[in-house]
């Protein structure tokens, strides 16, 4: 019987090609795209689950309030692992992180450095920790001496050969060589890992070594042993605070005690995280690497059901649609014995068959599309074709699909009457209420997503045309002129020199979001007094940083040459003064001191107040921030003239290329790091747009096959109609209403979900639009005109027939 079914579900689909097309069409576009969403999804919930035992590792985060700020930190103090390995029993390993940033990296008998994008000191334990096998060295003494460095495989492939690599010397910023004593496998893309390429030992850098609760600065990983459980932990480490943090304070602070900790407000909290967990569920401070949101992984998951729910239910309507030409073969069916049951299996093995038939169009459309989805995605997904389990996958998916598509339909067309539908009636369909139905919540989820895009693109728009308090537009950055050593500020002054640069300025730190730490900062009065002290990030610039930033001075002045106490004074945003209790005027004069851990500390006197501007993501408040005259600079901003950057760019690298031979020309535009930092609110928005395509052409083919349907069914009551007089447009206008009011109330059920939803989104952002009336009377506009192009054919096709043949047809 099942060859039987299937060859004549193959001979009616062949008799009935352009619904047939439809159907396949429709389910292959939803396949395709929630095809394409869960190699996505399925990409970002495999990150560092490849590395031996990951299911046991954790990080160590902190929360700490103090001097007014409260912030979450991916980093803790140096000490903090060798103390957990020393008090807890369920540890069995710790390692940790101290990241550089960016290394030039040149072997020590050449003149021409290599820029490595990460760099990192990490403890020798690490390799053990994550199951990290050496390509070339021996894992028990890699990194074990100062000044050894393990590196991998394509950054040991720029200097010399793999297998060359051991006892090589590589100099290290100009300034430090170390002996290469490994080589590890590239690190996967799905890992926290895969932007370091340079690992140096810990052994060498002497703060790891420092007994200091009160600085953060590593990450630390800890390792369970295969019985302990992660929340026996949680207690235990929350007492770090009065057990180590409290007695390292009273060095400098005598007599402070935990419970005047935080009677003050403040707070210091030890936490864990699994590994597996932080690249969806983390964004703290100091993040080893940029991370993704689990809320977009809920909402790529939300869209892919939709596409495929929609897909669906256009397969439902159309399906439907075309129930009236097959009632007769129905009813000649049942009145030659065929069964309901039997009527059902055929019509359900005719739907899987075009459920196969979608899968292969959609592989086809999946495979077009997956280079411009991954350059959207910012991935580099492929399709695994050698998975057995990916096709498994995808067979028994096409199978519930088709069932599920073809399930109404079947039962519906099982149910007719034979006496009836062979006499025509095609009253006795009925079905109306479910179709109709179908066609709300397909354009309802439509109308959401025409929302959701709308709020995106404008919360965007909103990131990019606010005024942030600064310029970034025209502001060139040129990396690592550190490098260039003393000819750093002949370097700055020929720039100068030129006709296009504004102005130029030499800082390690500019106002786009970027990995940053704290100071607290006490006063002079009360310097042990904590409800007084002041957290604060500190920045060195020199003093052509404001003017060329452009920031607005909103009490006392800039830095200037003629005072030479400026180099013992401070400059510091609107939030500072709103933590310190005073005005900015009242400000000025006030002096505070980073240092309370020293013996003679130095103090910094405030000589002016900016009004805040934003170096952070919008996402988070604008914290205190203060500004000192500082001798290193890893970067030189240039402020260019509107122009041709091209030749600008050109000219600047000529005097860089007299001044540092050999090193690196790095260099990047501001604005295009601040564009970086709402990546993924732009590949969302992009998202957003692409889907919402998809599902608005899904929705208007189910909408297409229902008026076709309501057309076919009405043919005999059009043809009286224009008998009786009634003219094309008043027969267009009759058969299209009856849509537009479904429409209408799929407006009604999305317009309060999509406002709902929106909303809760932008929650995320301390800084961001509300939603305006427009978006949702723009969603509206769009819904209905689409709605009436689609419906308009079928009834303009119907109202201009003639009535003679429309009479005729019962």
């Amino acid at each position: 019987m099942l060859k039987n079914h299937i060859k004549i579900a193959w001979r009616s689909l062949r008799k009935q090609p352009f619904f047939t097309f439809l159907n396949t069409f429709g389910l292959a576009i939803g396949i395709a795209g929630a095809l394409l969403i869960s190699l996505y999804i399925y990409d970002e919930l495999s990150y560092d689950k490849m590395f031996a035992d990951a299911d046991r590792i954790h990080r160590v985060n902190a929360d700490i309030k103090l001097g007014g700020e409260d912030r979450k930190f991916a980093v803790t103090p140096a000490p903090i692992a060798e103390t957990i390995d020393n008090d807890f029993s369920e540890v069995e390993l710790t390692t940790r992180f101290r990241t550089r940033g960016s290394a030039l990296v040149r072997k020590v008998d050449t003149e021409v450095n290599i820029k490595e994008q990460q760099a990192t000191y990490v403890d020798s334990t690490f390799f053990e920790m994550f199951g990290i096998d050496l390509l070339v060295g021996d894992l028990k003494t890699a990194l074990k001496l100062p000044n050894t460095l393990v590196l991998t495989k394509t950054a040991a492939e720029k200097h010399f050969g793999i297998n060359e690599a051991l006892g090589q010397n590589l100099l290290l910023n100009n300034e430090e060589t170390y002996t290469v004593t490994g080589v590890i496998d590239d690190l996967p893309d799905n890992s926290f890992l895969r932007e370091h390429t340079v690992f140096m030992a810990m052994a060498g850098y002497e703060d790891s070594r420092i007994v200091n609760w009160g600085s953060n600065n590593y990450q630390t990983y800890i390792k369970l042993i295969p019985s302990a459980n992660i929340e026996d932990l949680q207690a235990p480490l929350r007492a770090f605070l009065g057990k180590y943090v409290i007695p390292g304070v009273q060095q400098f602070m005598p007599g402070i005690t935990e419970e005047q900790f935080k009677a003050a407000g403040n707070h210091l909290i030890y936490s864990t995280i699994p590994l597996t967990d932080i690249h969806l569920n983390s964004d703290r401070v100091a993040e080893i690497s940029a991370n993704n949101d689990i809320q977009s992984i809920y909402i790529l998951s939300f869209i892919a059901v939709f596409i495929i729910v929609l897909a669906c239910v256009n397969f439902m309507n159309l399906s439907t649609a075309h129930s009236l030409k097959r009632a007769k073969e129905v009813g000649i069916r049942k009145t030659l014995g065929s069964n309901k049951g039997e009527l059902i299996r055929q019509f359900l093995v005719e739907s899987v068959l075009v459920s196969f038939g979608s899968l292969l169009l959609a592989l086809i459309f999946a495979v077009i599309a997956l280079p411009f989805f991954n350059e959207l995605a910012d991935k580099d997904i492929s399709m695994p074709y050698t998975n057995p389990l990916f096709w498994l996958i995808l067979l028994a998916s096409a199978s519930v699909l088709g069932l599920l598509s073809g399930s109404y339909p079947a039962f519906f067309m099982s149910k007719f009457i034979p006496v009836k539908v062979l006499k025509g009636d095609s009253g006795s369909l009925g079905g109306s209420n479910v179709r109709n139905a179908l066609v709300i919540f397909q354009f309802a989820i439509s109308v959401f997503l025409v929302i959701s895009t709308l709020v995106v693109y404008q919360q965007l728009e909103y990131i990019q045309n606010k005024d942030l308090g600064f310029s970034k537009d025209q502001v060139l950055i040129v990396d690592d002129v550190y490098t260039i050593g003393g000819q750093v500020a002949s370097f700055k002054e020929e720039v100068k020199k030129l006709g296009f640069v504004i102005n130029a300025t030499l800082s390690s730190f500019f106002p786009t979001p970027s990995s940053r730490s704290d100071s607290v900062f006490a006063p002079l009065e009360g310097a042990t007094d904590q409800e007084n002290a002041v957290s604060m990030q500190r920045w060195g610039v020199d003093y052509d940083y404001i003017s060329t930033m452009d920031f607005k001075i909103i009490a006392g002045r800039d830095f200037d040459k003629k005072f030479k106490n400026d180099s013992t004074s401070i400059i510091v945003n609107e939030s500072a003064v709103a933590v310190m209790g005073v005005t900015p005027e009242k400000a000025l004069g006030l002096s505070y001191t980073p240092d309370m851990e020293s013996e003679n500390p130095k103090y910094y006197k405030i000589i002016g107040v900016v009004k805040d501007f934003h170096f952070s993501p919008f996402r988070d408040e604008i914290e205190s921030l203060s500004m000192h005259l500082g001798d290193f600079a890893y970067s030189l901003a240039i402020k260019l003239e509107k122009g041709s950057f091209t030749n600008a760019i050109k000219s600047i690298e000529g005097i860089w290329n007299k001044v540092a031979p050999g090193q690196p020309f790095d260099y990047y535009f501001m604005e295009d790091s601040f564009n970086n930092t709402y990546k993924s609110e732009q590949r969302l928005g992009h998202i957003f747009i692409i889907f919402t395509i998809l599902s608005i052409l899904i929705a208007c083919l189910g909408l297409f096959g229902l008026a076709a349907f309501n057309a076919q069914k009405r043919t005999k009551e059009i043809g009286i109609r224009k008998v009786m007089g009634a003219s094309v447009s008043q027969i267009t206008y009759r058969l299209s209403s009856d849509f537009l009011k479904l429409v209408l109330v799929a407006i009604l059920i999305s317009l309060p979900i999509g406002w709902f939803a929106m909303n809760k989104w932008l929650e995320d952002f301390s800084y961001r639009i509300e939603i305006g009336w427009w978006v949702f009377a723009l969603a509206t506009l769009l819904a209905v005109a689409i709605a009436i192009l689609t419906v308009s054919y079928q009834s303009i096709k119907a109202a201009i027939a003639n009535p003679v043949k429309s009479l005729r047809t019962e």
